[in-house]
């Protein structure tokens, strides 16, 4: 009897995300390898702890990285959302979204800036450090 990570209907809703090629994984072996994708990541256990029931780790290894690469989960991420949000069973308002602003100097960022406001700003600013800021090397 095989330990099973997913019920039938979780499963109904995996399957059309996993790409079949030529060379496998063979259809009635895609579940398994999954599910030895889910207990792998379940536990936080090595890929070679893995139970022979999900079959060898390397072809489950394998086929994790090749779906990895080729975006599979993030389009089962994708999926799944929508798949929530059709059946109102997503809460978006507890969707969050990360910004963060980092101001470039004003050379990265290509702005013009005339050479003497430039060397009076920079003066400004070393002696407001309390240094006296030298615009080129002939000044030292």
């Amino acid at each position: 009897m095989t330990r099973r990570e997913l019920n039938d209907d979780e499963w109904g809703l995996i399957e059309p995300f996993l790409p079949i090629g030529r060379s496998g994984p063979y259809p009635q072996r895609l579940r398994e390898q999954f599910e030895g994708v889910i207990w792998r990541f379940r536990t936080g256990s090595q890929w070679r702890e893995m139970p022979a029931e999900f079959g060898r780790w390397q072809t489950v290894y394998d086929a994790f990285t090749r779906w990895r690469n080729a975006g599979v989960f993030a389009a089962l991420m994708a999926g799944m959302i929508a798949e929530a949000a059709g059946r109102g069973q997503a809460d978006l308002s507890l969707v969050s979204v990360d910004s963060t602003v980092a101001r470039a100097h004003h050379d990265a960022a290509g702005m013009a800036v005339d050479p003497g406001v430039l060397a009076a700003l920079e003066q400004a600013a070393a002696a407001e450090k309390g240094g006296r800021y030298r615009t080129n090397r002939a000044d030292r």
